[in-house]
């Protein structure tokens, strides 16, 4: 996707209802309610394993644009666990590789995408440094995860 596709006005979502011509199954229906918002399994596997390394951390701070799932104030550090279908991971490829209701989710995840970008700017203008990981990278690198966020902290403390 492009970078002008951020500065351009909000991406137009449709509502998802049979009469704007969506259908779900029941089945479906029950699969989708099921996802979380917040503390989904690669976001608990993070905090803990950030917990037993002694960091201390804050969780979904309203105050801060996007409510980052994981925010070290002293450090200005905001971290997200981003899934890969609902924030766009490789989407030039993966957009067209949704064959039902195209018309639907392929605007809701440019928009998600939009939303992260004016979220990560808006954080930086607050001064913070915002870490985006793909819950993947968390469930199967989570060493390297780790050790990004170790080698930030590490040298903020320095010059705190």
């Amino acid at each position: 996707m492009s970078s002008s596709i951020y500065q351009e006005n909000p991406i137009k979502v449709p509502r998802f209802e049979e009469s704007a011509g969506y259908y779900t199954t029941k089945r479906r229906r029950k699969i989708m309610a099921k996802i979380k918002g917040k503390d989904s399994k690669p976001e608990l596997r993070l905090r803990k394993a950030l917990y037993l390394l002694g960091y201390r951390y804050r969780l979904h701070v309203k105050e801060l644009p996007g409510k980052p799932d994981i925010v070290f104030k002293k450090y200005r550090l905001a971290l997200f666990v981003d899934g890969e279908f609902w924030h766009g991971f490789n989407w030039e490829n993966t957009k067209n590789q949704i064959k039902s209701n195209r018309g639907f989710w392929i605007p809701k995840i440019e928009r998600n995408m939009q939303k992260d970008y004016q979220v990560n700017k808006a954080l930086r203008d607050l001064g913070y440094v915002v870490f985006r990981f793909w819950s993947s990278d968390i469930l199967k690198r989570l060493p390297i995860v780790l050790n990004q966020i170790q080698l930030f902290l590490e040298t903020r403390k320095e010059y705190k």
